[in-house]
């Protein structure tokens, strides 16, 4: 089974809004099959505190605007060093760049398949 197409345009979108404001290493992965609550994980990263911040506050915001979807649930704006948005359907992680390194998200999800998220520069992402 693979996340909804609804899904994953607005992930999409996360992705665009993350990597309009240079977000760095930008993936998602389909994990409709591992985990029973939600179906994406998309991880994205920033080199300090105030462009973790700037990331999420765009991710809401085009999330809110062009999908009219709002997060369930949002953790860690006040430390800027790890921010979860939780959508319900899918989780967005933006991570301060050592957080990430440290942690190792990707580890947990590497056996399930990455989305396409069709960004303008997949290079610089």
């Amino acid at each position: 089974m693979t996340a909804a197409t609804t899904i994953i345009d607005a992930v999409r979108i996360a992705a665009s809004a993350a990597d309009r404001v240079k977000a760095n290493d930008i993936v998602a992965f389909d994990v409709t099959d591992l985990l029973a609550f939600t179906e994406v994980m998309m991880i994205a990263s920033a080199s300090n505190e105030r462009q973790v911040l700037a990331i999420a506050e765009e991710v809401e915001k085009d999330l809110h605007l062009k999908a009219r979807l709002s997060p369930r649930s949002r953790e860690g704006l006040t430390e800027g060093q790890w921010i979860l948005l939780d959508y319900g359907d899918f989780v967005i992680h933006i991570m301060h760049q050592e957080s990430r390194d440290y942690y190792g998200l990707e580890r947990l999800w590497r056996d399930q398949p990455t989305i396409d998220l069709e960004l303008e520069h997949p290079e610089e992402s």
